[in-house]
């Protein structure tokens, strides 16, 4: 047996798509405001991409960039600007900050109706508490790859290896959202691979190439890669060995080229969501 590959490529490129064809619509043009601090190599190309394709939805895309030895004051100063600035739907500040700045204070600082990262308290609690907001763009893409794949979570045992609160836990609370049993499993959970063999859905996010291998996986699951990770001889992999477990798991996503591309289109259908919820505007088909 060897596993359905669900391509996210298409799939962000049908949902970017959408979102464009939903801009063209709309009396306004919906802003995106894109805050990198320093010259991280990684945050530039992400940050140059976000801005390509929200050029090509229709949204005006901004991005500040900062020097590395920006105060967290004069940052929060840049984000209380855009919290007032009209013309902004969408702000997003790049992580990872550098030293000396507290991530956390940066992201409350956010105004929660321009919070399309989905990361501020207030948008974390309407989330866990089952309630529509802006919800994080890496999890929120997960589903979308769950839904065009045909895989339904309801009533499914679902599996997320990684607690953090950009994918783990917000993962976990889509996943219950959609009315399957979750488990959320880490560094610490005794018998990993056991929890993963019970699992008809498992997402990965540990930030460790290829951990989960092949007999982790029960025969048919499906199998999210939501990780990143360059090796020594500079090839791309994920946090499952792919060529091994697509030969037991029902479908799965590759790296690159899966989970991936779903999160700046997410980002873009966040942006239109926050654009349209701040002017009243009736969502489509209303």
């Amino acid at each position: 047996m060897s596993a359905t590959i669900i391509d996210g490529k298409a799939v962000a490129a049908a949902l970017r798509a959408t979102v464009a064809a939903r801009v063209a619509t709309l009396d306004f043009q919906p802003g995106l405001a894109v805050v990198l601090v320093g010259d991280d190599p990684a945050s530039t190309v992400y940050v140059r991409n976000k801005d390509r394709a929200a050029a090509a939805a229709g949204i005006a895309a901004r991005t500040i960039r900062l020097p590395a030895d920006t105060t967290q004051a004069a940052l929060l100063a840049q984000v209380g600007a855009l919290n007032a600035d009209d013309t902004v739907d969408g702000i997003l500040v790049q992580l990872p900050l550098p030293p000396g700045i507290d991530p956390r204070a940066v992201i409350e600082a956010i105004d929660p109706a321009k919070d399309v990262d989905g990361f501020h308290p207030i948008n974390v609690g309407r989330l866990a508490d089952g309630l529509p907001t802006l919800a994080p763009c890496t999890p929120t893409g997960v589903m979308r790859l769950l839904a065009a794949a045909g895989i339904s979570p309801r009533g499914a045992r679902a599996l997320v290896i990684g607690r953090s609160s950009i994918v783990g836990k917000p993962m976990a609370a889509l996943l219950l959202a959609a009315d399957a049993t979750v488990t959320i499993a880490h560094s610490r959970t005794r018998d990993l691979p056991g929890e993963c063999r019970r699992a008809e859905i498992v997402i990965a996010a540990t930030g460790r190439p290829e951990m989960v291998r092949a007999d982790w996986i029960a025969p048919g699951a499906t199998v999210i890669d939501v990780g990143i990770n360059r090796l020594a001889d500079g090839r791309l992999a994920g946090d499952v060995a792919f060529e091994e477990c697509r030969a037991v798991a029902g479908a799965i996503t590759p790296v690159p080229g899966g989970v991936g591309p779903m999160t700046i289109a997410c980002l873009l259908e966040n942006t239109l969501t926050a654009a349209i919820a701040r002017r009243g505007v009736p969502p489509a088909g209303d």
